[in-house]
């Protein structure tokens, strides 16, 4: 396999000329004098063809995913494809990563020769034992981080990060409170659970000691882009919700699951500054905005000029794909973890964190926050242009290779398109474009590709989502 293939994490799909009733694979025009002709939008050409697919089809996976797996478990699209090449071999464009957890692009060799390398050497042993790939990759980790943030502790997902650093800034500050954001999402265990604040993400279990704060969105929030309006709402909170005292302030640099709501500028200055003042931890929760996504930096929280005490991470790019998470905070805070014993059986596991250090250094080496920066600023500039041809499209929002794009179907009122979303998801993705969607209402795309996104790439998305909105 060419290793151009690996790096580049796009898909080809069938695109046809629909000439009347029939079909045509040429480029050139029909030959009936009464036949109509579209010109579908054509995917960026890629030299490779996948080996044949020789395993179950989408039905028999599907008939088994519905007898065997959680109710739960829900998939994208009426016809859900579950492969990168689905099962005739049609390729597509990826434009959400897997949620943002692709960074270096899907089965990058490098990546996967360190899995396979640590898997032929040693594949489990925990953190008991000693082994060099939990060790480098905490090393090279803490080397991208400001301050004195360098102590690691390694988990296997984003939840169990958020968890931990919530229990982490409990125990340091004595104190229980912790505030957060209205539309933040931190994760689905009982502690995360409580800080994410939206409904459709939380069950009615007990969930206390948790205070949201007005959340700072400059399209739909109560003061704009004005981040000091919204910062005094923390002060508030402390004042008459706690006992003038909270653990920590725990929030995104931009909104994921949210709907890419990216921070009002000025706001978490403000905040952190506030919560210092009556000793509490500042969290920054950069599951899905870390790792170089946002291109002008290669944590999110930095693009606001700030500092946290405890930074968490997990997909954004972490592993690309690999199960990985960490917690990242000072040696002072680390010790709390010492009054007990702390353990994690799989978290540093030795091809996890082999994985993580393969990724580190692509994205060094392959220049990839760079390319997110300049791409991403294009493919923004050109989503924009396509707001000001679509009435539909009420905002652009975010920044890198993590964007938005919210629909509504009347752009005072700001009214969410939930119907049309879906009907625009769908037809992107008969047209070659696999493309995600979040936000409370469920009305806005969110834009999360490998970060060796293209602007051929970016050119065939723009074109494929004007197509399918103007078929509405």
């Amino acid at each position: 396999m060419k290793r151009v293939v690996m790096r580049r994490a796009v898909w080809e799909s069938r695109h046809f000329r629909s000439c009347g009733r029939g079909y045509s694979r040429s480029a050139g025009a029909c030959t009936a004098a009464n036949d109509v002709v579209e010109v579908f939008p054509r995917i960026p050409s890629f030299d490779y063809t996948p080996p044949a697919y020789t395993g179950p089809t989408a039905d028999e996976i599907l008939k088994k995913r519905k007898e065997f797996l959680s109710p739960s478990m829900f998939y994208f699209y009426s016809k859900p494809m579950q492969y990168l090449f689905d099962e005739n071999g049609r390729r597509y464009l990826d434009a959400f990563g897997g949620i943002a957890t692709v960074c270096c692009g899907h089965c990058h060799p490098d990546v996967v020769k360190a899995i396979v390398n640590q898997s032929n050497s040693l594949q489990h042993s925990t953190i008991l034992y000693l082994n060099h790939s939990i060790a480098d990759f905490a090393e090279a980790l803490a080397s991208k981080l400001p301050g004195d943030l360098k102590v690691v502790f390694f988990t296997n997902s984003g939840t169990e990060a958020n968890e931990l650093a919530m229990m982490m800034a409990r125990l340091y500050t004595g104190c229980n409170d912790i505030i957060s954001l209205r539309n933040a999402y931190h994760g689905n265990a009982a502690a995360s659970m409580g800080a994410t604040a939206q409904s459709n993400w939380k069950f009615n279990v007990v969930q206390s000691g948790v205070h949201h704060a007005i959340n700072p969105d400059p399209y739909r929030g109560l003061f704009g882009s004005d981040g000091e309006k919204y910062a005094k709402d923390v002060e508030d909170l402390i004042q008459f919700g706690t006992s003038g005292h909270v653990a920590a302030f725990m929030s995104e640099a931009i909104q994921g699951v949210g709907g890419i709501v990216e921070l009002a500028s000025g706001y978490l200055p403000v905040v952190y500054n506030t919560i210092k003042k009556v000793g509490g931890l500042c969290i920054a929760d950069e599951v899905q905005s870390g790792f170089a996504r946002t291109g002008s930096h290669f944590w999110g929280f930095e693009s606001h000029g700030v500092v946290p005490d405890i930074v968490t991470m997990a997909k954004v790019g972490i592993g690309n794909g690999i199960p990985l998470g960490a917690v990242v905070t000072t040696p002072k805070i680390a010790e709390v973890l010492t009054r007990r014993s702390y353990f994690n059986t799989f978290g540093g596991n030795p091809v996890c964190t082999a994985a993580g250090l393969a990724v580190l250094k692509v994205i060094e080496r392959e220049n990839l926050q760079e390319n997110a920066h300049a791409v991403g600023s294009y493919l923004k500039e050109r989503l924009n242009a396509l707001k000001a041809k679509h009435e539909i499209i009420g905002d652009v929002r975010g920044r890198g290779l993590m964007l938005g794009v919210e629909l509504v179907t009347d752009r005072q009122l700001k009214t969410p398109a939930k119907v049309e979303i879906l009907q625009v998801m769908e037809q992107m993705k008969e047209l070659g474009v696999l493309i995600g969607k979040g936000g409370f209402y469920g009305n806005v795309f969110r834009i999360t590709p490998p970060l060796c996104f293209s602007k051929e790439d970016a050119d065939f998305l723009v074109d494929v989502m004007d197509y399918a909105i103007a078929k509405l």
